[in-house]
């Protein structure tokens, strides 16, 4: 008669949790220390996983421990059981109370009639804006300080959810008294030579500085630029020029000047959200953004 099936595992997180923490650091005081338990406790609750396994996943030596082979293969289950088991905690939560969304943008771009209507359709919700720097929106959505942000590409999306909203011209910024300043519109001929501020990304580096061109040349190197203040006032003092998009914010700075830059592809307005976040605000602001943000701006 065939041996019956075992039963499965009947797997506690935490110890799951405990078992990685030790893998990661191949040592039971340092886990320890790391789990903010004693040592002795941490090695009963490991021997208590491996019974409840069948299996040993840990071996002890003078220098301190080493997976054996069981462990190693169940070290990557570990690890994603324990994410599964946090994304599924979120989204019941998201789920079951969707009473707050924080919402973050970046310079230059309105999130104002999104955020109205969702007040509108959810009264009881507390509705929150953020501003964020223009490189803060990946780490900012991973890290929960906003559940959704709306920004411009390049973006890093890993772990990401990102929706295109409308496109923006890309204009070249200039000293008012610029032999570029008044023109109807400049091409990358006419900026060749010019020097374009940097940051520190390598991706918006490549995208904002059109670097390199068409033809495969370089753009030359302008100074190190992070903040927006600290790049008009660079590019005020006639220190380098600045791509940016639609009319830049320039507002408030009568001694620059925007020119449209054409025959290059336009800025892409987008909105971007954790992967796997179906909390009915996120869901609610995405449906508000698609129809208020999507009108498309011609170059």
């Amino acid at each position: 008669m065939p041996d019956s099936p075992s039963p499965p595992a009947d797997l506690d997180l935490r110890l799951v949790r405990y078992f990685t923490v030790v893998a990661e650091h191949l040592h039971y005081g340092r886990a320890a220390a790391a789990l903010h338990i004693a040592q002795p406790s941490l090695s009963r609750q490991i021997r208590g996983l491996e019974q409840r396994l069948g299996v040993r996943l840990l071996d002890r030596d003078p220098q301190g421990s080493r997976l054996t082979e069981a462990g190693a293969a169940f070290l990557p289950g570990a690890k994603a059981l324990l994410r599964l088991a946090e994304q599924t905690a979120a989204h019941a939560r998201s789920v079951a109370e969707p009473r707050r969304i924080t919402v973050g943008f970046t310079r230059g771009l309105i999130v104002t009639p999104v955020v109205r209507e969702l007040c509108q359709r959810y009264p009881e919700a507390d509705v929150r804006v953020l501003h964020l720097a223009w490189n803060e929106p990946p780490e900012a959505l991973l890290a929960h300080r906003v559940d959704a942000v709306v920004t411009r590409l390049p973006l890093r999306a890993d772990g990401l959810d990102v929706t295109v909203l409308h496109d923006e011209p890309r204009v070249l910024v200039v000293p008012l008294g610029h032999r570029l300043a008044g023109r109807e519109y400049v091409t990358l001929d006419d900026i060749s030579a010019e020097q374009l501020l940097r940051v520190s990304d390598p991706a918006w580096n490549a995208f904002w500085r059109i670097d390199p061109r068409p033809d495969g040349s370089r753009a030359p190197d302008g100074p190190l630029a992070e903040d927006f203040e600290d790049k008009f006032e660079l590019v005020a003092s006639g220190k380098a020029l600045a791509v940016t998009a639609g009319t830049g914010g320039l507002g408030i700075r009568p001694d620059l000047a925007v020119v449209p830059l054409r025959g290059v592809e336009p800025s892409r307005v987008v909105l971007a959200a954790r992967a796997g976040d179906r909390g009915r605000l996120v869901a609610a602001f995405r449906a508000c953004a698609l129809v208020h943000l999507t009108g498309a701006v011609g170059a």
